[in-house]
């Protein structure tokens, strides 16, 4: 006589049982990863306030400056590095002419630029091509001691209808440099044990400038004994250019 439906449904489910509970017992079973946290969104804090029209204070947005230098063939390659340096100093002697001007040890170290062999005391350091406009042509990342105090000047030149523009620049306690597509991106120590500041500069073609569009702290794991770095000014702002 044949069993009843119900009966052979029970079975069959108690053998597919035994069989799912064999197969869960295996390394490649599947394992409860614990609680999932629960997602939240962004609080906003104060919605009544008015929003600012206007910053507090300036955030080193960036500025071209025309160094009164020209490009021959639009080339920046056949610009010596050293007279851009010295074009800056004839621009700016407030800061490095004279007893008290911040960098007057650069400009009278300036007189050991340019000489075969290289100068030990030369302040300028080594310049680097690359296309960082996009125009399809290379521009110049140049850096240079910034004496008698322990920061770099990290500056970019592009050429602009046979004239050398300055669209970055930037003096800080420098760390390291490094170039991304259209972004320098400066390391900087902090006064913080561990940490350290990174600043990226991105090219903004509507600007035709260097922005400064990332600024923040980053934690790098414990340094061995006695590497720590010297203090930084601000997490926030950095030194400014030396342009009007």
């Amino acid at each position: 006589m044949p069993r009843p439906l119900r009966t052979v449904l029970a079975a069959v489910a108690v053998t597919l049982l035994a069989a799912t509970a064999a197969g869960c017992g295996d390394a490649g079973g599947l394992e409860r990863a614990g609680a999932t946290p629960t997602a939240t969104s962004p609080a906003k804090l104060w919605p009544d306030l008015a929003p600012a029209s206007s910053p507090a204070w300036d955030y080193d947005n960036g500025e071209a400056e025309a160094m009164h230098i020209t490009a021959p063939g639009d080339d920046i390659r056949k610009v010596p590095p050293v007279d851009l340096v010295r074009r800056e100093i004839a621009q700016h002697p407030d800061d490095y002419a004279g007893s008290k001007a911040p960098y007057r040890v650069t400009a009278r170290r300036m007189a050991y630029c340019g000489e075969q062999p290289a100068d030990g005391r030369c302040p300028l350091l080594k310049a680097y091509y690359r296309d960082m406009t996009g125009d399809g042509k290379p521009d110049l990342a140049l850096g240079f001691r910034l004496l008698p105090g322990n920061q770099t000047a990290v500056r970019v030149y592009t050429v602009e209808a046979g004239r050398v523009v300055q669209v970055m620049s930037n003096n800080d306690a420098v760390s390291g440099v490094e170039l991304a597509g259209r972004s320098v991106i400066i390391h900087a120590p902090s006064d913080l044990a561990d940490y350290e500041y990174r600043f990226q500069w991105t090219w903004d073609p509507e600007q035709k400038v260097m922005l400064l569009t990332q600024d923040e702290m980053l934690h790098f794991g414990r340094r061995e004994s006695g590497r720590r770095h010297a203090g930084h000014p601000s997490p926030s702002s950095p030194s400014p250019s030396a342009t009007p």
